[in-house]
C-alpha cells in the first residue's frame, strides 16, 4: 500500500524528469533533420526566388536525407512570408528566404509595422545576386532608356511601371531613375513578384517594368519582352548586348537583389552549421551551378559572418534608402 509520501516523492520524481526532458532541448544536430524542412519563399511562385530556391531544394535534400518543402508565403511585398518565418518555431524545421533589401525595408517602414526586426532571423547562407534591369513588351513604344525618361517628363505619372513589391529593390530604382532625370515621373504599381509582372506587361496592363535579370532572361532572348537596362556597373553576362545605366548616362541608378536563406532566432548553433555545410555543398554542385547558369541567375555564395556581415551593413544602408522613398511625392 502506498503511504501519501511515497505518492508524493514519485510524483517529484517524475516532475523533475520531466524539467530534465525539456532542458535537453531538441535532439542533437547529430540527429537532425528526423522530418522533412519546409524552406519559405515570401513571394508567389514562379518568380525568380521561387526558381533558384526550388533547384537549390532539389540538390540539397539528397544530401540533407529529408524532403525539402517550398512553399509560397506571398503577400504585402514579402511580409506575409516573413511573418510566418519569425513566428516559426526555432528548431529548423521551418527556414525561408530573404530578399534583400526588401526585408530589409519591410522592417524599416514604420508604415509596414511589422512585428519582426533585423535580429528575427540567423542568415545561413546566400544564393543570388541578380542585378536590376529596366524591360518592356517586345512591341512597346519605349525603345530606349532615353525614350522611356523623356515620355515620363513629357506625361508624367501616366507611364504604368511596376515593381515587385513595396520598397521592394525595384521600388527603390525607380525612384534613382527619377532622381536621376528630374522632371521623370512614373505610375508606379506594386505588384507580387516577378510572375505577376509578366502577366500585367503581356496583357497590356503594365507599361515597363523593374525586375531583376534572372526573372526575364530567357523571354528577353526569345524577343517576347525587350530589355532597356541593367542596373549595373557592368554588363550581364546573360544578356551581354543590354547596356547598362552608367553607360547610358545614370551612374547613379545601380540595384540588385541578393536572396538567401534564414532561420528564425533561436536555432541551435549546431544545426545552423549543418545547415550551412548542406547548402553550400549544394550550392557549388555542378548541377547547381549549371541550371542557376541556364535561368540567369548570377550566384554570389555568402556563408557565415560573411553574410551576416553583408545584411548588417546593408541593414544600415537600406535605413537611409527607405527614409527617402517614404518621402517622395508619388511612391
Amino acid at each position: 500500500m502506498k503511504t501519501r509520501h511515497t505518492r508524493f516523492m514519485q510524483g517529484t520524481v517524475a516532475a523533475l524528469t520531466a524539467v530534465l526532458v525539456l532542458a535537453a532541448g531538441p535532439a542533437p544536430a547529430a540527429e537532425y533533420p528526423t522530418k522533412p524542412l519546409q524552406l519559405m519563399i515570401a513571394y508567389a511562385a514562379g518568380g525568380s526566388t521561387d526558381v533558384g530556391a526550388r533547384i537549390v531544394a532539389a540538390i540539397a535534400e539528397k544530401q540533407l536525407g529529408q524532403p525539402i518543402v517550398v512553399v509560397n508565403r506571398g503577400g504585402a511585398g514579402g511580409q506575409v512570408g516573413w511573418t510566418d518565418m519569425s513566428r516559426a518555431r526555432p528548431d529548423g524545421y521551418y527556414i525561408g528566404f530573404i530578399n534583400l533589401p526588401a526585408t530589409n525595408t519591410v522592417i524599416l517602414d514604420p508604415a509596414r509595422k511589422a512585428i519582426f526586426n533585423a535580429d528575427s532571423f540567423v542568415p545561413i547562407i546566400n544564393q543570388v545576386l541578380d542585378p536590376g534591369i529596366i524591360w518592356v513588351k517586345a512591341d512597346s513604344p519605349y525603345k530606349s532608356l532615353k525614350g522611356l525618361i523623356d515620355a515620363a517628363k513629357k506625361s508624367p505619372n501616366t507611364i504604368r511601371t511596376a515593381t515587385t513589391g513595396i520598397l521592394s529593390d525595384d521600388h527603390l530604382a525607380i525612384l534613382m531613375v527619377e532622381e536621376a532625370a528630374p522632371g521623370a515621373i512614373f505610375r508606379i504599381v506594386h505588384l507580387e513578384g516577378g510572375a505577376a509582372q509578366m502577366t500585367g506587361i503581356l496583357g497590356g496592363h503594365i507599361d515597363v517594368a523593374f525586375d531583376n535579370v534572372g526573372s526575364v532572361f530567357r523571354r528577353i532572348r526569345t524577343g517576347e519582352v525587350r530589355a532597356l537596362a541593367v542596373m549595373d556597373t557592368q554588363r550581364s553576362r546573360f544578356l551581354p548586348d543590354v547596356p547598362t545605366t552608367p553607360e547610358l548616362g545614370f551612374p547613379t541608378v545601380i540595384s540588385s537583389s541578393t536572396r538567401g536563406i534564414a532561420a528564425p532566432r533561436g536555432v541551435p548553433a549546431p544545426v545552423i552549421k549543418k545547415l550551412q555545410e548542406i547548402f553550400k555543398k549544394a550550392m557549388e554542385d555542378p548541377e547547381h551551378v549549371k541550371k542557376m547558369e541556364e535561368t540567369g541567375l548570377a550566384l554570389k555564395i555568402m556563408v557565415g559572418e560573411e553574410y551576416a556581415k553583408y545584411y548588417r551593413e546593408l541593414h544600415v544602408k537600406a535605413a537611409k534608402y527607405t527614409e527617402w522613398a517614404r518621402g517622395r511625392p508619388h511612391k
